[in-house]
C-alpha cells in the first residue's frame, strides 16, 4: 500500500481474473477462451500489418472495422462503436450512461466487473435477485432506474434471457439506457441488434475474444443508435483517441468477414457443451441449462470447493467462486473434446474415491 494512492484508490477492490498459474502447464478450463484457433485470414491479415507502417498511427476512426461488423449485423457503421476489449466499451458505457440521478440495476449475480465500474465511477445501483432457478427475471425489474445492464446470456450461470424479454424491458424504460452485455451470444443465444433500429436506449456489447478467438488482441464493440455511438466517441476521444493498433483492426476486420470459420468454431464448441452436459449429468452433477461456452454444474454430495482444488492438483483448471448462492457451483469453460474427456475421466475418478 504507497502513501501516495488517493482515496479513491485506497477503496477501491478491483476485478480478479481468473486465475493463470505458471507452475505447470495445465488444462485452462477456467477463463472461457475458445479452445480452437482464430480465423487463419486474421492471423495472415495481422501478419502483413506489421510492416513499415507501423511507424504511423492507426485509424482512430476504425472505419473499415466498423464498417464490416456493420454489415455482418444489419446495421450503418456509425451505429457501431469498437474500442480495446469489451470491457473498456463497458467502461465508456458506465461513465457515459449510468452516472445517474437514480439507481443503475443489474442482476445480484452477474458479470464481477459491474460493481468495479460502479465504485471507480461513483454510481449508485441496485442488484436485483436471481430467481429460484438463477436466472434473471427482467419483468421483475422496476421502471424507476438510472440505466440497466446484464450479460444475456448470464455470467457465470450461462442462461439465455429470451429477445421477448429483452425487449419488454426496453419498452417499459423509455427513459434510461438499456445495455445487453453479449459477450457469449454466439454459443445460443439471439442478439438483441435486431432491435437496434426500432429503440434509441438500446446498447449492445459484444467482444471478439470468445466465439472468434481473439482474447489475445483485445477487440469488442457497441452497437446502438447513433447518439449512443456519439456519446461513446466523446469520452473514447476524450481518453485515447487511438485504442486499437494496426495489427488488431487488421486481424478483428479478417475474423469478422471469415464466417465460415465463425460459424464451425461455434458450432463444436455447441456441440462438446452437450455432450459435456451430459456426461457431467451422468456423474450426478446438476447442470444450469447453458447458452454460453461454460457450463454452471454443482454436484449434491460433493462440495465444489474441494473438487476445485483437487482438479487443480491433476493440472485441471476451472472456476470456483466463493459466493453466497453460487459457492456450491464449478464454472467450467468447454475446451476441446479430448480436454473435456479428461475433465470428466478426472471427475469420475474423483466422485468415485469419495
Amino acid at each position: 500500500m504507497s502513501r501516495f494512492w488517493s482515496t479513491k484508490v485506497h477503496d477501491l477492490t478491483p476485478y480478479v481474473p481468473g486465475e493463470q498459474p505458471q507452475d505447470q502447464v495445465y488444462i485452462k478450463l477456467n477463463t472461457n477462451e475458445s479452445p480452437y484457433g482464430p480465423s487463419p485470414r486474421a492471423i495472415a491479415a495481422m501478419r502483413a500489418a506489421c510492416d513499415d507502417n507501423l511507424r504511423l498511427y492507426p485509424d482512430p476512426q476504425c472505419l473499415k472495422l466498423k464498417q464490416s461488423i456493420a454489415h455482418f449485423h444489419n446495421l450503418s457503421s456509425d451505429q457501431v462503436f469498437v474500442g480495446n476489449g469489451s470491457d473498456e466499451v463497458l467502461a465508456f458505457t458506465f461513465q457515459g450512461f449510468f452516472k445517474q440521478d437514480k439507481p443503475l440495476l443489474y442482476p445480484d449475480i452477474s458479470y464481477s466487473f459491474y460493481p468495479v465500474y460502479c465504485e471507480l465511477y461513483d454510481i449508485e445501483t441496485r442488484t436485483q435477485p436471481l430467481n429460484e432457478r438463477l436466472e434473471i427475471d427482467l419483468d421483475q425489474y422496476p421502471n424507476d432506474n438510472g440505466g440497466i445492464i446484464f450479460p444475456n446470456p448470464n455470467a457465470p450461470t450461462g442462461q439465455g434471457v429470451e429477445l421477448e424479454a429483452i425487449e419488454r424491458l426496453v419498452q417499459r424504460n423509455p427513459g434510461s439506457v438499456v445495455v445487453v452485455d453479449e459477450a457469449y451470444i454466439d454459443f445460443g443465444g439471439d442478439s438483441a441488434a435486431v432491435l437496434i433500429p426500432k429503440y434509441d436506449n438500446l446498447l449492445v456489447i459484444q467482444t471478439l475474444s470468445k466465439s472468434r478467438a481473439l482474447a489475445g488482441i483485445r477487440v469488442g464493440f457497441a452497437l446502438g443508435d447513433k447518439a449512443l455511438i456519439e456519446g461513446l466517441e466523446r469520452i473514447k476521444n476524450s481518453f485515447n483517441s487511438y485504442p486499437l493498433d494496426r495489427p488488431a483492426l487488421a486481424g478483428a476486420t479478417a475474423s469478422i468477414e471469415d464466417r465460415e470459420h465463425f460459424e464451425t468454431n461455434r458450432r463444436k464448441v455447441i456441440a462438446t457443451r452437450e455432450w459435456c452436459t451430459e456426461a457431467l449429468t451422468r456423474l450426478g452433477f446438476k447442470v444450469i441449462p447453458s447458452k454460453a461456452n461454460f457450463v454452471f454444474a454443482c454436484h449434491p454430495q460433493h462440495d465444489a470447493g474441494r473438487l476445485y482444488q483437487a482438479l487443480k492438483q491433476a493440472g485441471i483448471l476451472v472456476r470456483y467462486f466463493n459466493k453466497p448462492r453460487i459457492s456450491d457451483h464449478l464454472r467450467i469453460t468447454i475446451g476441446t473434446d479430448s480436454e473435456m474427456q479428461r475433465l470428466i475421466e478426472q471427475l469420475t475418478t474423483l466422485i468415485e474415491a469419495q
